[in-house]
């Protein structure tokens, strides 16, 4: 996945070189906001997916890379937000699952409609790539809310994030 062209407005990937902190697009928007979540995140580095991009910050350019955060157990996963522009915009995640069903919830508004979805696998890994197309007010956050529902393994059932990208 080529995150420059994908994220023309925005992006961001996470587990390059840890958890602390991700790479984003250079100029970009700065529309896309981690907004954290629960649970301890750690990072891997072998995902089906690769992910490059040349517009970078802090890492200006990079090639197939695998990596990817990830968080275990019922309950825990990541928030992220995006910030409309009035525009007809679409954003995609990047975001897969181990031994676990993740439930991805999308709401525009701390109180507006929300739409969900959920990926599962039971024995092994599982990713994809899921679109949100939305138009909203100017200032009004698209929530994405990517959590673990049930683990399937004591052993550290998860779900894991790479990346999100705005057009």
């Amino acid at each position: 996945m080529d995150l420059t062209e994908a994220g023309r407005r925005d992006w961001l990937h996470w587990g390059l070189g840890g958890t602390t902190s991700p790479v984003r697009k250079r100029d970009g928007s700065a529309s896309l906001r981690d907004l954290g979540g629960q649970g301890e995140r750690d990072s891997w580095d072998g995902n089906q997916e690769l992910f490059r991009w040349r517009d970078g910050a802090p890492v200006n350019s990079a090639g197939d890379v695998a990596d990817g955060v990830y968080t275990c157990g019922a309950g825990n996963g990541f928030r992220l937000a995006v910030v409309a522009d009035g525009q007809p915009r679409t954003a995609t995640v990047y975001l897969g699952v181990w031994m676990a069903r993740g439930r991805l919830d999308v709401r525009v508004g701390d109180d507006g409609p929300r739409r969900t979805l959920r990926l599962e696998e039971r024995h092994t890994s599982l990713s994809s790539g899921v679109t949100v197309r939305f138009e909203a007010p100017q200032g009004t956050r698209v929530l994405l809310t990517w959590t673990v529902e049930e683990t399937f393994t004591p052993h550290c059932g998860n779900v894991g994030l790479q990346a999100v990208a705005l057009r």
